[in-house]
C-alpha cells in the first residue's frame, strides 16, 4: 500500500510540479543530478545554459567531489584535450590566482610553478592546474552561483525504496529525508553509482578477467613485468610476526589469501586514500594528534621497510600553493589502505561511514607514527614532524578533507564498454563525446605473500597511453531496455584497467558536460537520449567548446 502511495505521488508530482501547491518535500526539474562530485556541477550547468531546469541532489556538503577535496595536483594528462566547462573551472582558478591577495602565506613568485608535464600557471591559456582545497570549492560554486543552480545539500538517496520506474524509466527518486524529486531525466553523478544500481542498471565490481575483452592489463596482475612502482621492488620483507618465522602469525595489512594468476577475475578494487593538504609552514600548521582508536602494531611493516633502507615516504608531497601539500601515496606502504575497501561499493550507509572511519584512523594514525614513534629512523621522524593539516582548508572538518578518494566502486556495463584496447588506440572508437588521455592507473588491490615467503603488493599499473583517445557515447549510456531516461558520467562503462585512466578529474567534467547536453537536447527534441543523432550531439559539444577528436587522428 505504501508503495503504491508514493507512486501515487510520483505521479502527481511529474504532472504538476513542485510549485504548483503540492508540498515543500516533492520537488520537479527537467533534469534530476545526484551527486555531489565535479561532474554533478558540469552537468548542472550545462543543462541551465541549454535552457532546461536542473536540480543538484548532493549527499555531500560541498560540491566538487575529490577536485574540492585535497586532489589539487591535478592528473591532466594532455590538457590540450580539455576543453568546455572542464577548461573553464581551470580558467576560474587562474583568475583566482592571478590575485595578489590569493597569495597568502607565499608570494606567488616563490611558487616553484610545478604541474604535471607543465606549469601549473599556464598564462597562454589563462588556466590553472594545481590548486589548494577551498579555492577549487569556491569555483564551483561561483559556476553553481552565476548560472543559479539550485542545488540540495546533505541529501542522501534511499537505497532501498527510493527509487520509482515507470515503462523502463525513472519517475521520481526519494531521499532519507523524505524529499521527492521528479523529473524528465536523471543522472547518476556519484563515484559509487548508487543511482543506477538501485534503478536497476548492471554493472560490475572488482577486475574483468584479462580475457573477457582482450586486455593485456586487466585481471591480478602477480609477477615481474616492468611497469610496477608502489611495490617491493628488490627490498625482501619477512610478513610474519616473527621475520621468517611463518608460525608467529602475520604482521597487520597483509593478506594470507592466495593472490590468483596474472590476469584472472577478481572482485578485488584499488585502494583508496585520503589526499591530505599539508603545510610546513609554522604560522597555518596544525601539528599531527594521535587518533582515537590508534594502535601502533598496525605499522610494523612500515619499520622492517625503513629498517630496509627504504626512504621514499615524502616523494608525493606535490606542492600547491601557498606552501602547502597535495599529498598521494607512494611505496611499499603509504597512505592507501590496501585491502580495506571491497566491500565500500555495495555497503550500507553505515557500513560505508565504517569503512571510512578505518581509513581515516589508519591515515591519520600513519602520519602521527611517522611523526612520533620512537621507531621510525630519527630522519624520516624529523622531517614528518615539520609538517601538519592546513589550518586555513576543510575547517568545518578538523581540517581533515570532506571526501575519501573513491578511486573506483561500481562501473556501468552500458552500450559501449570502454576497454584498454579504445584507451591504447587498438580500435576505433565511433561516437565521441569526449577525451582521456592519462596513463592506465591502477592502485594496487591486495598485499599477499609470495611463494618465496616475503611481502609483495599487486594491482599496481602505470602504462602510459602515449596518446589522447576518445570515450564512446555509449560508454555513459545504460542498456536501453534497463534504464530510458538515465546518464552515468561518473561510473561509466568500462573495464577496470580503461578505467584507470578514465577516471580523472577533468575527465569526469568532461564527461558530465556531454550528459547535460544529451539530456537537454532530448528534452528539446522530444525524443529519447537513445534516438538523438549523434552529429546533432557532436555539433553542440563542439560548439560549447569540447574536444571530440586530437590532431593525430585527422
Amino acid at each position: 500500500m505504501k508503495q503504491y502511495i508514493y507512486l501515487l505521488l510520483s505521479t502527481i508530482v511529474a504532472f504538476y510540479g513542485c510549485h504548483s501547491g503540492t508540498g515543500p518535500d516533492i520537488l520537479k526539474a527537467d533534469v534530476i543530478i545526484y551527486g555531489g562530485t565535479s561532474a554533478a556541477v558540469t552537468t548542472a550547468v550545462q543543462v541551465k545554459r541549454m535552457g532546461k531546469s536542473v536540480i543538484i541532489v548532493s549527499p555531500d556538503r560541498h560540491l566538487g567531489g575529490l577536485s574540492s577535496s585535497g586532489l589539487g595536483f591535478t592528473d591532466t594528462g594532455n590538457k590540450e584535450v580539455i576543453g568546455g566547462l572542464a577548461r573553464e573551472f581551470y580558467q576560474l582558478l587562474y583568475d583566482h590566482y592571478i590575485k595578489p591577495e590569493s597569495w597568502t602565506w607565499q608570494k606567488q613568485s616563490e611558487y616553484g610553478n610545478k604541474g604535471q608535464g607543465s606549469p601549473a600557471i599556464d598564462g597562454d591559456k589563462r588556466t590553472m592546474w594545481i590548486f589548494e582545497p577551498h579555492a577549487a570549492e569556491e569555483a564551483f560554486n561561483l559556476m553553481i552561483d552565476r548560472n543559479k543552480i539550485t542545488v540540495f545539500r546533505d541529501e542522501w538517496l534511499d537505497r532501498e525504496n527510493g527509487v520509482i520506474k515507470k515503462r523502463g524509466a525513472i519517475v521520481s527518486i526519494k531521499c532519507l529525508s523524505g524529499k521527492i524529486f521528479s523529473g524528465k531525466i536523471f543522472i547518476d553523478a556519484t563515484y559509487e553509482g548508487d543511482l543506477m544500481a538501485v534503478a536497476g542498471v548492471s554493472y560490475h565490481i572488482g577486475r574483468e578477467a584479462s580475457s573477457e575483452y582482450n586486455e593485456e592489463w586487466n585481471g591480478v596482475q602477480t609477477g615481474d613485468f616492468p611497469i610496477k612502482h608502489h611495490d617491493f621492488d628488490t627490498l625482501k620483507i619477512s610478513p610474519y610476526v616473527i621475520a621468517g618465522d611463518s608460525s608467529s602469525g602475520i604482521l597487520p595489512r597483509i593478506s594470507s589469501i592466495v593472490p590468483g594468476m596474472r590476469g584472472d577475475g577478481d572482485k578485488r578494487i584499488q585502494a583508496y586514500c585520503y589526499r591530505t593538504c599539508l603545510t610546513d609552514n609554522m604560522n597555518n600548521r596544525v601539528p599531527f594528534t594521535r587518533p582515537e582508536g590508534y594502535d601502533s602494531t598496525q605499522y610494523e611493516l612500515l619499520i622492517r621497510i625503513y629498517n630496509a633502507g627504504w626512504r621514499g615516504t615524502f616523494n608525493k608531497f606535490d606542492p600547491i600553493p601557498n606552501m602547502k601539500t597535495d599529498v598521494n601515496n607512494h611505496g611499499p606502504f603509504s597512505f592507501d589502505n590496501i585491502g580495506m575497501n571491497y566491500e565500500y561499493p555495495e555497503a550500507g550507509y553505515d557500513r560505508r561511514k565504517e569503512i571510512i572511519s578505518e581509513h581515516i584512523t589508519y591515515q591519520k594514525g600513519l602520519l602521527y607514527f611517522i611523526a612520533n614513534d620512537p621507531r621510525v629512523p630519527v630522519d624520516v621522524r624529523n622531517e614528518m614532524g615539520r609538517w601538519g593539516y592546513s589550518k586555513d582548508e576543510f575547517s568545518d572538518n578538523g581540517n581533515w578533507p570532506y571526501n575519501i578518494y573513491v578511486r573506483e566502486a561500481r562501473r556501468m556495463e552500458g552500450e559501449y564498454v570502454m576497454t584498454e584496447n579504445d584507451v591504447l588506440g587498438k580500435r576505433d572508437v565511433p561516437h565521441s563525446i569526449g577525451m582521456g588521455s592519462y596513463n592506465l592507473d591502477s592502485h594496487n588491490t591486495q598485499r599477499y605473500i609470495k611463494a618465496d615467503g616475503f611481502v609483495e603488493n599487486e594491482g599496481d599499473i602505470e602504462l602510459p597511453t602515449n596518446h589522447p583517445y576518445m570515450i564512446d557515447l555509449g560508454s555513459i549510456l545504460p542498456k536501453s531496455d534497463e534504464c530510458r531516461n538515465l546518464l552515468v558520467p561518473v561510473c561509466v562503462s568500462s573495464t577496470h584497467i580503461a578505467f584507470g585512466s578514465i577516471r580523472m578529474e577533468p575527465v569526469f567534467m568532461i564527461l558530465g558536460q556531454s550528459a547535460g547536453t544529451i539530456a537537454s537536447l532530448a528534452l528539446e527534441k522530444k525524443k529519447s537520449i537513445y534516438e538523438l543523432d549523434y552529429e546533432e550531439i557532436k555539433a553542440r559539444l563542439e560548439a560549447d567548446g569540447q574536444i571530440l577528436k586530437y590532431t593525430m587522428y585527422k
